[in-house]
């Protein structure tokens, strides 16, 4: 009975797919033997989700008013406030500021797709990318186009980059350009002050009658390192010309680890106030049409943990500890990769890797036999560090290059 539009569905989802065969054979033949390396949140060694006790206790403390009522559409002023400061941390723009809440960063995605294309248009990203971009583009009657992420030397491709823009936008007077940094998924990587600087000089030599929207999707930021350091691109985004709009997709479901409490922001560092008004104005009517309102609870969350500096010093000392055993996860993952000869994409932090390879759904059936879960992605295997201990992420590389070599 229903529809296709044009878009192709497949019975299940690849990830949750992989994901449930994994805990089927982990029930069959033990949990050591199985390696599910495909979850996209942060697990403990034994397998079990790490969830801040600090956030944890500030839920069970709600009133519940603070959780039972429906939030604004663009979501409590208390909360706006908390998602600049959350996302922006140290740093004072010196534009326009305006926050509009979302269920979680996708919220953020499909909002800004919707305001800032029209129906028709490509959407540019990188060739390595979260695969969900496309299912929320065409969606809505858009498509993604890329361009190569990394160059021979496996720095950001800013030729590349300077090419595609160049291109679409003979075709199209709109443009969405999606950055997913620091620590980007699939593949861990961050662009640096060098690779923002050459950004914000390509996109600044565009047309100015071009209508520009960066969108940095910045869901992994607080689990790259220092949380200020992996911020100094921020000053960067100011320098945008009035046809560029930055907008930020910060994701609170990571950061605060609410991943099933879908809490988000999309936050936009605007020129002028026309625009900022503007923002909240569109991004509001698109949030009324879709979800209609976030769910509260998150927000109060947030807000609350904001209004107390002893807890939010509680939780960032708290999610420092998770994030440092990440990264070292991150490190010995690499350092057993180099071990075993693996090529691997360069990893700088977050939850993620990715190792290029030829067929990479075939590679990944033939790892699950041997009880290593990886998900495919276009050229290559991701591999989610999050959710694996230390020690498994040592096991990987030398089961992977086997695999690879019988072939």
């Amino acid at each position: 009975m229903a529809a296709a539009n044009g878009r192709n569905i497949p019975k299940e989802d690849v990830i949750f797919g992989i994901s449930r065969r994994a805990r089927e054979m982990a029930e069959d033949v033990g949990e050591d033997k199985v390696i599910n390396a495909t979850i996209g949140a942060l697990l403990d060694d034994e397998g079990e989700l790490l969830v801040l006790s600090s956030v944890d206790d500030t839920f069970m403390g709600l009133e519940p008013v603070e959780y039972a009522q429906y939030a604004p559409i663009g979501g409590t002023p208390e909360f706006r406030k908390a998602a600049i400061r959350a996302a922006l941390r140290n740093y004072e723009p010196k534009g326009q500021v305006r926050a509009v809440a979302t269920p979680g960063g996708t919220g953020s995605l499909r909002n800004t797709i919707a305001n800032y294309s029209c129906p028709g248009d490509q959407i540019l990203t990188t060739d390595w990318h979260w695969s969900p971009y496309k299912t929320i583009a065409a969606e809505q009657g858009r498509s993604i186009a890329t361009f190569r992420l990394f160059d021979e030397n496996h720095g950001f491709n800013a030729e590349d980059f300077r090419k595609r823009v160049g291109e679409m936008l003979e075709k199209q007077d709109r443009l969405i350009i999606i950055l997913n940094t620091p620590a980007q998924n699939p593949t861990g990587y961050s662009l640096t002050d060098s690779d923002w600087q050459k950004v914000i000089g390509i996109l600044s030599s565009q047309e100015p009658e071009k209508r520009i929207a960066l969108l940095v999707d910045t869901a992994y930021i607080d689990f790259a390192g220092d949380e200020d350091e992996y911020r100094s691109f921020l000053p960067y985004l100011e320098e945008l010309p009035a046809n560029v709009l930055p907008i930020l997709a910060f994701s609170m479901s990571k950061t605060f680890t609410l991943y099933g409490l879908r809490c988000g922001a999309m936050i936009c560092l605007a020129p002028n106030e026309e625009i900022a008004d503007e923002f909240v104005r569109v991004c509001e009517f698109s949030s009324r049409a879709s979800w209609s309102n976030s769910p509260r609870v998150g927000q109060s969350i947030i807000a609350n943990i904001f209004a107390d500096k002893d807890l939010l010093d509680r939780v960032t000392k708290e999610r420092k500890e998770i994030r440092d055993m990440l990264l070292k996860r991150g490190r010995a993952f690499e350092e057993e990769a180099a071990r075993a000869g693996l090529p691997i994409l360069p990893y700088d932090g977050g939850f993620f890797a990715s190792i290029p390879c030829d067929d990479p759904a075939s590679a990944s059936r033939e790892l699950e036999a041997e009880g290593i879960f990886l998900v495919p992605l276009a050229m290559g295997l991701r591999v989610s560090l999050a959710s694996v201990s230390e020690e498994k992420c040592r096991r990987i590389p030398a089961k992977v290059v086997e695999v690879l070599n019988k072939r």
